[in-house]
């Protein structure tokens, strides 16, 4: 299982990744280890926002693509709301895409 998520980082900035190991990740993001990303490095990571499961990288790496692709609005909007989830992705993504509480 591959798990998508959106990370809320200092200057209220956000990071999407992927991983198979979401607490962890976000430990190696917001630890200085030198494990996290070079966006997380600059810019700490402070909260899990939103975490969506896949059930193999591939399907993971394109959601990461396409919510990638989102203006900062819409993410904000996927965020605070998954019933946006169809209207960004499509009805198809929405049943393949499980939100994790």
């Amino acid at each position: 299982m591959y798990y998508i998520y959106i990370l809320r980082c200092s200057g209220d900035k956000l990071y999407t990744g992927i991983t198979t190991d979401v607490q962890r990740r976000f430990s190696e993001h917001s630890a200085q280890s030198g494990k996290g990303s070079k966006f997380t490095r600059s810019h700490k990571a402070e909260k899990i926002e939103a975490v969506w499961s896949a059930a193999d990288r591939s399907l993971a790496s394109k959601l990461e693509y396409r919510i990638k692709a989102l203006t900062r609005t819409q993410k904000l909007e996927l965020i605070a709301d998954n019933s946006n989830f169809p209207r960004f992705f499509g009805d198809e993504a929405a049943n393949i895409y499980k939100r994790c509480p």
